[in-house]
C-alpha cells in the first residue's frame, strides 16, 4: 500500500492538477446524464485508481510485473479528457462573457498548476532532427554494416538513444541497466557494463568481456582513464568523433 501511495504522489507532480481532476469527477457525477460518458469519464478511472491503491492487487500485480511496469497504471487514468470535457461541459452552460472568462481563467489555472517541464535537467535543446546527442548520430554513421546487424558496447549516457536512431546497431545491455531494473540477460553483460562505467577502465578485462559478449566496437570517453591497451584484446582504435574513441575488434569480419 505504501508503494502505490509513493507512485501516486509522484505521478501526482505538484498535485493540483490531480485535485482539478477529482473536483472534476465530483462535478461529471452531479451533472452528467449521458450513461456512456459516465461509464468513461467517472466509472472507469474510479475504478482504475480503486485497484491501484489495493493493497492485494498491487502486492500481486507489482511482483509479477515489477514497480516500473505497475507504476505505468496510472497512464490509464484519463486525466486530461476529464478535465477538457468538465471545461466543455461548464461552457456550454455559460453565456456570453462568462464563457469567456471562465475559459480564460481555465487555461491560466491548469497552466499554472503544473511545473515548466522544459527547466528539468533532463531536457536540453535538440542538436538534431532525430532529438539525440549528435555524438550518437555520427558514431552509428561510423560503426553501422549495410545489411548486417552489428553489436558494439556504449556508455550509459548513450544507450537510451542508440536504437532510436539504428535498428541495425546492437548492444549487449541497454535501459533496463539505466534504470536500475531487474537484469534477466547475460551475466557477462552485466560485467561488461560495470568495467565500462568504472572509473579505472581495465583494458583486458573489458576487452575479453566485449569479445565474449560479441561486441565488435567499444565506444569509450576520450578522456576515461585505461590501464592497459586495449591492443592486447586485439580492439584497435578505429576512429574519434565528438570527444569519443571508438575501437574495433580486428578479429571480426565486419
Amino acid at each position: 500500500m505504501s508503494r502505490s501511495v509513493m507512485m501516486f504522489q509522484d505521478y501526482m507532480g505538484t498535485g493540483l492538477i490531480m485535485a482539478w481532476f477529482l473536483l472534476s469527477l465530483v462535478y461529471l457525477f452531479l451533472r452528467e446524464n449521458k450513461k456512456q460518458t459516465r461509464i468513461l469519464f467517472i466509472y472507469v478511472p474510479v475504478v482504475i485508481l480503486l485497484l491501484f491503491l489495493n493493497p492485494v492487487f498491487a502486492q500481486k500485480l507489482s511482483e509479477y510485473l515489477g514497480d516500473e511496469i505497475y507504476y505505468r497504471i496510472l497512464w490509464l487514468v484519463p486525466v486530461t479528457p476529464v478535465l477538457a470535457y468538465t471545461i466543455v461541459h461548464i461552457c456550454v452552460s455559460l453565456k456570453g462573457k462568462f464563457r469567456m472568462f471562465f475559459v480564460l481563467g481555465a487555461v491560466c489555472v491548469i497552466g499554472l498548476s503544473g511545473s515548466y517541464i522544459y527547466a528539468d535537467r533532463f531536457f536540453a535543446k535538440a542538436e538534431n532532427l532525430y532529438h539525440i546527442p549528435e555524438s550518437v548520430v555520427e558514431i552509428c554513421n561510423v560503426i553501422e554494416s549495410p545489411g548486417r546487424e552489428i553489436q558494439a558496447v556504449f556508455p550509459l549516457n548513450m544507450v537510451q538513444y542508440v536504437r532510436q536512431y539504428s535498428s541495425s546497431v546492437r548492444m549487449p545491455y541497454g535501459r533496463e541497466m539505466l534504470m536500475n531494473a531487474d537484469w534477466n540477460g547475460w551475466r557477462d553483460a552485466e560485467k561488461l557494463c560495470e568495467a565500462m562505467e568504472a572509473d579505472v577502465i581495465d583494458a583486458s578485462e573489458l576487452g575479453q568481456l566485449a569479445r565474449m559478449t560479441y561486441c565488435t566496437y567499444i565506444i569509450l570517453p576520450q578522456n576515461k582513464k585505461i590501464v592497459g591497451n586495449l591492443s592486447s584484446e586485439n580492439y584497435v582504435k578505429y576512429a574519434e568523433i565528438q570527444g569519443y574513441c571508438i575501437y574495433k575488434d580486428t578479429l571480426s569480419n565486419h
